[in-house]
């Protein structure tokens, strides 16, 4: 093999992969069709979930001044997303172009190689590895590999050339997007969460620099076989008709168009070939979650693909990619069709608007749709009633004291290894991890929280490399002990 992992697409996905799998010690190629980044950004931040994960890595820091907010949407309706623990709207105004700038950094600190102008033009996939065909500045090239991961976005010819169907619903609405700057005198009224208007919805936002986002959405017009690229005048006269404010005299730093398809793929891998991202879900970009989803995706992906690469992966281990990550991109776009309800549909919708505006007052049903939203709320795997509330859940974010001082639950997984944290200082505990030491950490620590915070009355807990709960205790759980958990996610245990 050439490589034992190629990733397809360097986009924040591909390139969050990457670095998951230096991580764990693998080596890994990311290959791009771009020359270079394209510095477009139609995202302009990540959800809470999506931060938890930047911040496990040690990454936040790199983004500079993040900026969060309890207060969101859901369609439009406003929703806050405080009466989570932890809980807020997600890291606003970080540009997409950004983050994918730090994640690439990150990946080549840590050993990844990026080849770009590298386009994938021919596959061939088997049970024991996958040969890519690249068209590059210097002519074909054939690439051999262990695994191949398709994360080249909505349009992936990964999926396609895997053969993997992409059923969904074709898109009914074109939508615009423009950074504009000097517009309307020199900035356009803000509309965050959007502004429902007789003949569609609008959304503003200011970004830096005197530009501001501007979102357009006329109802009414289908999505069209376009020949060249939207227009800035597309776009303002757009604004136009449906605010009735002339934003012609900007400047567009740059303009796009995009729908509300929604797809995912029958199967997240077909033998040495997988899917991550938008190659795996496209859907209406609402609450900003697309790019979160690929990212948490990764994250799943890449600690049980690198130990499947080492051999020490326990059987059916990279399979529990698909049974868990699926039923998550489902959900994405069962949330993002209903916000497209609500936030684009016509008069017939305003019903429906007032009760889901009356529900989201009901707290039960705020904290649903928040956890939704943010990816707070996914849990892996199913527990009988009266098991340990933590299992198959994210590791809380939590103050601990170890034995070197103050130090928090996400600080533990910097290294992208799994960790068993004993809260209780048990012996037996640490006697039952340590033939498993090469794959698990055992970090003894204690919270440093009031009463019934989220570790309260937790001894000790296993957590997987992407930061979920896989064993607890105690509190009844699942009839397992630690050395079964340990062979579950981590192998057989070291002679």
């Amino acid at each position: 093999m050439d490589v034992p992992v190629i990733v397809v697409g360097a986009g924040p996905t591909g390139l969050f992969l990457a670095a998951e799998l230096r991580l764990g010690g693998v080596d890994v190629l990311v290959l791009d069709a771009l020359d270079r980044p394209s510095g477009q950004s139609r995202g302009l931040g990540f959800t809470a979930r999506a931060t938890e994960l930047f911040d496990m890595r040690g990454l936040l820091p790199r983004f500079g001044t993040v900026r969060t907010d309890t207060r969101g949407h859901f369609g439009g309706i406003p929703l806050d997303y405080g009466v989570l623990d932890g809980g807020h709207f997600g890291a606003r105004g970080i540009p997409q172009a950004r983050t994918e700038a730090v994640l690439a950094d990150r990946a080549t600190e840590l050993g990844a190689e990026i080849r770009r102008g590298w386009k994938a033009v021919g596959l061939v996939n088997g049970p024991d590895g996958a040969e890519v065909e690249a068209e590059t500045p210097a002519g074909r090239r054939r690439l051999r590999c262990r695994f191949l991961v398709g994360c080249d976005g909505g349009h992936s010819f990964v999926r396609g050339a895997a053969g993997i169907a992409f059923p969904g619903t074709a898109a009914t609405r074109e939508m615009f997007l423009a950074d504009v700057a000097g517009a309307a005198g020199g900035g356009i009224r803000p509309r965050p969460i959007g502004e429902r208007l007789p003949g569609g919805m609008v959304m503003s936002a200011p970004l830096a620099d005197g530009v501001d986002r501007v979102i357009v959405c006329e109802r009414g017009t289908p999505p069209r076989r376009r020949d060249r690229p939207v227009t800035f005048d597309e776009v303002a006269a757009a604004w136009r008709r449906l605010t009735g404010e002339d934003i012609g005299g900007g400047t567009a730093h740059w303009v796009s168009s995009f729908g509300d398809a929604t797809h995912q793929a029958v199967a997240y891998r077909k033998d040495s070939v997988l899917l991550a991202g938008d190659a795996a879900h496209t859907h209406l970009p609402a609450g900003g979650q697309g790019l979160s989803v690929g990212v948490q995706d990764a994250a799943n992906l890449g600690w049980k693909l690198a130990a499947t690469v080492h051999g020490w992966a326990p059987p059916g281990l990279l399979d529990t990619y698909h049974a868990e990550r699926h039923p998550v991109g489902a959900r994405l776009l069962a949330n993002t069709r209903a916000q497209g309800l609500l936030y684009l549909g016509g008069e017939e919708t305003l019903p429906l608007r007032a009760v889901f505006a009356e529900l989201m007052e009901l707290p039960e049903a705020g904290r649903h749709l928040a956890g939704r939203v943010s990816g707070l709320d996914i849990r892996y795997g199913t527990f009988p009633d009266g098991g340990h509330p933590l299992l198959g859940r994210r590791l809380p974010p939590a103050d601990l004291v170890g034995e070197d001082g103050p130090t928090t639950t996400f600080a533990q997984l910097r290294t992208g290894r799994g960790v068993l944290l004993d809260l209780a200082a048990d012996p037996d505990v640490r006697d039952a991890a340590r033939p498993w030491a090469d794959r698990v950490r055992v970090v003894t620590a204690a919270p440093r929280e009031a009463p019934g915070g989220p570790l309260d009355g937790t001894a000790a807990l296993l957590v997987r490399p992407d930061g979920h709960v896989a064993w607890a205790a105690p509190g009844g759980g699942p009839p397992v002990a630690l050395p079964a958990a340990l062979r579950r996610w981590f192998g057989r245990a070291a002679r």
